[in-house]
């Protein structure tokens, strides 16, 4: 184990932090723009269907960035790959604030989108590169604060600049932290001579099936809730993804140098660890995405007041962090992501069992156990993960680590879409049903007044009173999907509460010169 390894400097410290910053911005960009997409719309001539690319851009240029980053690693080192991703990252963020056209935007969106990629997996790189094991639990810590809190405050600090400013700040934000840490960086991260021959060891077919798979699956994720699962389009595109996929796999294990370690799967607790992830993600992202939306249709609150609602699962995430970290050098981490998936799926439950009305004190306690759980889902499964790997696999495998986060996300949004654009429109029949049959506990759950109901006044014509009573219902059928889609985040949180015995012992890795 070398020397900046065993016995970090401040400047190393101050390094990571800015490595973490960066990764906060990169995570963080995602919630700001899809919290202010209507504002975007408004600006700029876009269809509502093409709307959503400024996101689907984005993320499709992640998820192929982020299991790159070993490889990127390998070969420019994590000092120089940390710059050249903040800068393009930076860079990026100013073409997207002065983009005049739509094409434009999506063309700056894809490039941000794959220098953020490559952020995220490598500061959970750095943990283990730059600082030995028994400083594990700080840097995990620090790096699984900004992970987590990101995608918590995202919609607040997008509601707040869309009503503060114009959406051009929505990219500008990034900019001075952007420009700082670039700056910054390459005097304060340890010195390394990078190794450009591993240019002549890229495998062009390997990278163009990895791509062709994550674009094609993030694709059919996006479309399957609209058009159906087995719909042709969606059937083609999950069909190339496998196809893809297999391709995949077999090149990549057969190589010598291959594009991403797959390897690295054999390690049962790291195969267990990126299942841990996936459930994370999942729960996570699903959380984040599924409360605006209620909050906007059923609650009719602007994105502003939906943020600061929001803001109880940051709080509680800052306050368990420490605590988290603490525990997390001290007890096993099986235990430990056993009681995290646990609370995880405690609080999804609760939220899945919440009334029509429901708004911030009927959703304060949820968020609480949330918040509480999420730290314990996400530190002790990275040190699960990663902690006992070589340091040669580390970056390779957090790009497999964050991927499964990411994965779980897409695939869980998909889920809850599928959930809220089937089920609704059954929850509605089923109540219109019940109220023509005189059900006074369908009209209890619209929240039509009872004695309006049993008493019609006279000469109101059925038009009248179907056009009163539509709105009610179908926010009542959509607060029931909503409440089915919560079960769903919760069903998948306990899958990862199940998971955790079959992990192997706590990892052991020792640095050899640390004393």
């Amino acid at each position: 184990m070398s020397e900046r390894v065993t016995k970090p400097s401040a400047a190393t410290w101050v390094g990571f932090v800015l490595m973490c910053l960066g990764m906060f911005m990169a995570i963080l960009d995602i919630q700001v723009v899809a919290t202010s997409l209507p504002a975007i719309q408004d600006a700029l001539p876009i269809s509502r269907d093409a709307m959503s690319w400024i996101q689907t851009a984005y993320l499709i240029a992640e998820i192929i960035a982020i299991p790159l980053t070993g490889w990127f690693t390998r070969m420019l080192t994590l000092r120089w790959l940390f710059v050249i991703a903040i800068s393009t990252f930076t860079l990026a963020s100013i073409g997207c604030a002065f983009s005049g056209s739509f094409p434009t935007l999506v063309s700056f969106r894809v490039v941000q989108g794959f220098a953020g990629g490559a952020l995220i997996p490598a500061v959970f790189s750095a943990i283990f590169l730059l600082f030995p094991i028994r400083l594990h639990p700080i840097a995990t810590t620090m790096a699984g604060i900004m992970a987590v809190l990101a995608p918590t405050v995202g919609p607040v600090v997008g509601g707040w600049i869309t009503e503060t400013w114009s959406w051009h700040w929505l990219f500008l934000i990034n900019v001075a932290p952007g420009v700082l840490a670039a700056a910054a960086t390459p005097c304060l991260l340890p010195k390394e001579r990078p190794r450009f021959a591993e240019l002549a060891t890229l495998d062009g077919y390997s990278l163009a099936l990895m791509a062709a798979t994550l674009a094609s699956l993030e694709i059919a994720l996006k479309q399957a809730p609209q058009d159906g699962w087995l719909s042709p389009l969606c059937f083609m595109l999950f069909a190339l993804s496998a196809a893809a996929a297999t391709g995949f796999a077999i090149r990549t294990l057969k190589a010598k140098q291959p594009v991403v370690e797959l390897s690295t799967l054999k390690n049962r607790s790291f195969a267990i660890g990126c299942a841990l992830s996936f459930c994370l993600g999942v729960g996570l992202f699903g959380s984040v995405y599924l409360m605006p939306v209620f909050l906007a249709y059923v609650r009719h609150h602007d994105a502003f007041e939906i943020g600061t609602i929001m803001l109880v699962t940051g709080v509680s995430q800052l306050v368990t962090a420490p605590i988290a970290g603490a525990l997390e050098s001290r007890l096993d981490p099986r235990w430990l992501s056993a009681a995290g998936f646990g609370l995880f799926a405690l609080g999804l439950g609760c939220s899945a069992l919440q009334s029509r009305g429901a708004d911030f004190d009927e959703m304060f306690w949820p968020q609480v156990l949330r918040g509480v759980a999420i730290m314990f889902c996400l530190l002790p499964p990275t040190r699960l993960a990663l902690g006992a790997l070589a340091e040669p696999l580390v970056p390779d495998a957090s790009g497999l680590f964050n991927l499964m986060r990411n994965l779980g996300g897409a695939i869980g949004i998909a889920l809850i879409d599928t959930i809220l654009y089937g089920r609704t429109g059954g929850h509605a029949e089923a109540l219109r049903d019940r109220l023509i049959a005189g059900d006074v506990t369908a009209a209890k759950a619209i929240g039509l007044d009872l004695h309006l109901f049993t008493h019609r006044p006279p000469n109101v014509s059925d038009a009248t009173v179907e056009a009163y009573v539509r709105p009610m219902v179908e926010k009542a059928a959509f607060a029931l999907s909503t409440n089915e889609a919560w079960a769903l985040l919760a069903g998948v949180a306990l899958l990862g509460l199940l998971l955790v015995p079959l992990a192997g012992p706590p990892p052991q890795r020792t640095d050899v010169n640390e004393h």
